[in-house]
C-alpha cells in the first residue's frame, strides 16, 4: 500500500496545503498526524468520508469518527466557525475556500481566455535585472467608441487580464528571491 504522503496528491494542485496544515496544527496546538493529513487531502480531493475509507481500505464508521473527533473540530476553529454545526463534508471545503486556502494555478489560464476578442499581445523584451527576470511585452485591447457599450463580460476580462499580471510579476518575483 502507497505511503500516506503518496495519497491524494492531487489536492496540492489546488489547494496551499503547507499554510493549511501549518494553520490547522495552530488550531489543534500540535502538528497534524499522517492520518489526519491524509484524510485532509481526500476531502480537497472532492471525495466523502465513505469514499475516503473505500480508497484506504478502512471502515467507513471510524473514518468518520476520525474525522468529527479531529479535523473539522480543527477546521471549524481555524474559520472561526465553532458555533456551526457540520451539516455534510462539503462544508469543510467550502469554509477553507472561502478562507483563501484554494488557490488557481496560472498556469491553469491561458491569457486568451482572459482578453477580449481581437486583443493582441507582443513580447518586447526578455531580460535579467538583479536577479529578476524582465520581460515587456506591449498588450492591445480594443475598445469601443463609448464607454457605455463596454458590457460587463469586458470589463471583467480587463481585470482579469490585470490579476494575471499581478500573480505572474509575484510569481516570478518569488521564484527569483527563492
Amino acid at each position: 500500500m502507497a505511503s500516506t504522503d503518496e495519497q491524494f496528491t492531487q489536492a496540492s494542485n489546488h489547494w496551499d496545503l503547507e499554510t493549511l496544515y501549518t494553520d490547522l496544527a495552530s488550531a489543534k496546538g500540535k502538528r497534524l498526524t499522517p492520518v489526519e493529513k491524509l484524510h485532509l487531502r481526500g476531502l480537497l480531493c472532492g471525495y466523502s468520508p465513505t469514499e475516503i475509507a473505500e480508497k484506504l481500505g478502512k471502515n467507513v464508521k471510524g473514518v468518520e469518527t476520525d474525522l468529527c473527533a479531529t479535523l473539522y473540530r480543527y477546521v471549524k476553529s481555524l474559520v472561526n466557525k465553532c458555533n456551526k454545526k457540520i451539516e455534510n463534508w462539503r462544508n469543510v471545503t467550502e469554509w477553507l475556500e472561502e478562507a483563501g486556502y484554494k488557490v488557481q494555478s496560472p498556469a491553469d489560464l491561458a491569457v486568451s481566455d482572459l482578453l477580449p476578442e481581437k486583443s493582441v499581445v507582443n513580447i518586447s523584451n526578455i531580460s535579467m535585472e538583479n536577479n529578476q527576470i524582465v520581460i515587456a511585452f506591449n498588450l492591445r485591447i480594443p475598445t469601443t467608441s463609448s464607454a457605455e457599450s463596454l458590457n460587463d463580460d469586458s470589463l471583467t476580462n480587463m481585470e482579469q487580464a490585470l490579476d494575471l499580471k499581478n500573480t505572474f510579476n509575484e510569481n516570478i518575483s518569488k521564484n527569483s528571491n527563492g
